[in-house]
């Protein structure tokens, strides 16, 4: 069966020159839109039209649009990611949007992710966070054999859990203290479950704790809108370990 075609909706998106700039909202209106087509594919026809205009296109990130690298951070409709679950912005579909309807686009709202052009956010806090947890400790020698350090089940389980998260940055921007916490303990869970991650458990969740409150993330309230809202459902159970990492560091000598 052959996808329909939105004649017409309406962009409501974003602009905003520089960091310096105040912003504002502008509408756009696009039409003959396929439902098949991906919500970044609307925005590249869009983009089109703005050019033949003569006017300047509406910057966004975007880079593998195969929902692995988490750049096409977009907050539509009043979702991070936009108004489908356990997607990317660049896996939302347009079949997820009415004939005539309007489509609000923000960039993430955070002190710790300064708009650099329209929707486009500086994420770069995120990477200063994983700088400061560092290295782990690793034979770099002969490949070992694979049952050479026995894991359990449950434990190599969660830690591939926690190690899905692709650092998009959507739980932050879900959260209504800006918290980095599901981020944070979903990089911290996935070594703490392994054996290779224990030498410097102490060091990485310290540092890595410490980097994100002078960044100016905010703290974590348990509402659970991170969860919700995340594309690749980390789970906020990753916080309370993330927590119990940190009092354990905090009073082992």
């Amino acid at each position: 069966m052959a996808d329909k075609i939105l004649n017409k909706i309406y962009v409501k998106a974003w602009r905003q020159n520089s960091p310096s700039d105040k912003g504002k909202f502008e509408t756009y209106e696009v039409e003959n839109i396929s439902q098949g087509s991906s919500f970044l594919e609307m925005l590249d026809i869009l983009n089109d039209k703005l050019i033949r205009e003569g006017k300047d296109p509406i910057a966004f990130d975007h880079d593998c649009r195969e929902g692995i690298c988490g750049m096409c951070s977009l907050y539509v409709n009043g979702h991070p990611h936009g108004p489908d679950t356990e997607v990317t912005t660049c896996q939302l579909h347009m079949r997820k949007f009415d004939e005539g309807a309007t489509i609000t686009i923000e960039p993430w709202r955070s002190g710790a992710f300064p708009v650099i052009k329209d929707l486009m956010v500086d994420r770069s806090a995120f990477d200063k966070i994983l700088q400061a947890g560092g290295f782990i400790s690793v034979n770099t020698g002969p490949v070992p054999d694979g049952n050479a350090i026995p894991i359990g089940t449950d434990d190599a389980e969660e830690a591939m859990d926690a190690a899905a998260c692709i650092g998009c940055g959507a739980c932050v921007a879900a959260c209504k203290n800006s918290s980095a916490m599901l981020f944070v303990s979903a990089k911290v869970s996935h070594l703490a479950k392994l054996p290779q991650g224990r030498v410097e458990a102490k060091r990485r969740v310290l540092n890595m704790i410490n980097k994100m409150d002078e960044l100016g993330f905010g703290g974590c309230t348990n509402t659970g809108a991170c969860e919700a809202e995340c594309p690749k459902s980390i789970s906020i159970s990753n916080i309370a370990r993330l927590n119990r990492e940190y009092v354990v560091a905090t009073i082992v000598e």
